[in-house]
């Protein structure tokens, strides 16, 4: 791969890759809440290019890649990968944590499924025994379904209590103000589904 051109391919293909990367980079860039104009600060690279090549238009160079990735804190190959082969699966040591913005909070949320570019979001969460949302509950169109894996888990929709243990599963309409809370002495550890995505 030369610095001028991202791929050696036919001009179809090349379009189709760099698409794929655009879209691989929006996702990236709103996994982590960043803005155009904070990831450009980050990178060094202008906002106008930013925004061409999420769009997928133009050919970046592969120097221009680097540090985009640098600023994205990820491999220039995942950048690269992601695109070329959007792979189906999601390792487990390469899950991507979100940003839920939870001042002071340890609770761990992890993208279960490639990107979010898809109908739905699946999550692998970490909660920490404690940890309450209950002061600022969600609002959000879609559904949400969660399975508890480990722990005690309380979620609140619309005013309801229901308690789930390890095994117990739960429905709701995310429109419903909804909240969560460790009651219990060890960390939850739950799957949780949205659609759509919230991020």
């Amino acid at each position: 791969m030369s610095d001028d051109d991202l791929v050696g391919r036919t001009s179809g293909n090349r379009r189709e890759l760099v698409s794929r990367l655009g879209s691989e980079l929006r996702s990236l860039r709103k996994d982590r809440s960043l803005t155009l104009g904070e990831l450009s600060k980050r990178s060094g690279v202008s906002v106008g290019l930013l925004s061409q090549i999420e769009r997928g238009n133009g050919n970046p160079a592969f120097n221009t890649l680097a540090d985009i990735a640098h600023a994205l804190e990820v491999p220039i190959g995942r950048l690269l990968h992601q695109a070329d082969l959007q792979s189906p699966v999601v390792r487990a040591s390469e899950r991507r944590t979100l940003d839920l913005h939870e001042a002071g909070s340890e609770a761990k949320h992890q993208l279960l499924t490639p990107s979010l570019r898809g109908p739905l979001e699946a999550l692998w969460i970490e909660v920490p025994p404690g940890h309450d949302t209950s002061e600022t509950p969600f609002v959000h169109e879609g559904q949400e379904f969660g399975l508890v894996l480990q722990g005690t888990h309380e979620v609140t929709v619309d005013g309801q209590v229901y308690v789930l243990e390890a095994g117990d599963s739960i429905t709701f309409e995310s429109s419903l103000p909804h909240s969560y809370r460790n009651i219990g002495d060890e960390q939850v550890i739950a799957v949780w589904v949205v659609t759509p995505p919230t991020f």
